[in-house]
């Protein structure tokens, strides 16, 4: 059982690594910004360290934390935005990793104090719903959990004010697919903005897209 769990541990610290190059190289994470976790079980989390290029990440900078944010082994420091990721595991049960980037469109839809709520596309229903702006909050504080509180249980991605934006998810692989989406949507809504003709879908086309949503996660089981 014992080697059995180191396995897990090494695959999930791979997979951190992984998916922190991926958004790297998206421009989503420039210099040592963004974070990422993972559940190693129901009492601890894999995350990423403080200060650190996710371009240059390796598995053994990854460090291990409980859910009250207490370091429990690494020789790094956890990243100071944890208490954004805990606040997150405490509310939704089934969630699994969660992912803190700067995506630089969705980002600046939040510094300019515009959520993504619009239903305007079916990439918007069918993956991520209305993605809120959570409130102003310092980084590192935490007024980031206290900002986040409100859109948690309902929602899969929030924007956050004048920062950034933050997705979880069933597995890194879903909470990833989430933050790659929220930038195109938030791509798409730029643009249609610019052609000045943004026709959201009405009530009864986006619950016809939430119903085929419901039916396709109940065939993906």
């Amino acid at each position: 059982m014992a080697n059995q769990d180191c396995q897990t541990e090494d695959k999930l610290r791979r997979e951190l690594v992984r998916f922190s190059k991926w958004l790297y190289r998206l421009g989503f994470m420039p210099g040592t910004s963004g974070n990422l976790s993972v559940r190693l079980d129901r009492e601890r989390l894999l995350a990423t360290p403080t200060g650190a290029s996710k371009y240059l990440l390796r598995s053994a900078d990854i460090v291990v934390v409980d859910l009250e944010g207490q370091q429990l082994a690494g020789s790094r420091r956890v990243t100071s935005e944890i208490g954004m990721h805990l606040a997150i595991y405490r509310e939704r049960r089934d969630v699994e990793a969660v992912i803190h980037s700067h995506p630089p469109v969705a980002t600046a839809f939040a510094c300019a104090g515009r959520p993504l709520d619009e239903m305007f596309c079916q990439e918007a229903v069918m993956t991520l719903g209305s993605v809120p702006l959570a409130g102003y909050a310092t980084t590192g504080t935490d007024e980031v959990a206290a900002s986040l509180a409100p859109f948690v249980p309902g929602h899969d991605a929030i924007l956050l004010a004048n920062h950034g934006a933050v997705t979880y998810g069933r597995d890194i692989f879903d909470a990833f697919l989430k933050m790659e989406t929220l930038e195109h949507v938030a791509l798409v809504r730029l643009a249609a903005h610019q052609l000045g003709c943004i026709r959201p879908l009405e009530e009864e086309q986006a619950e016809r897209l939430r119903r085929a949503k419901e039916k396709y996660m109940q065939n993906a089981v």
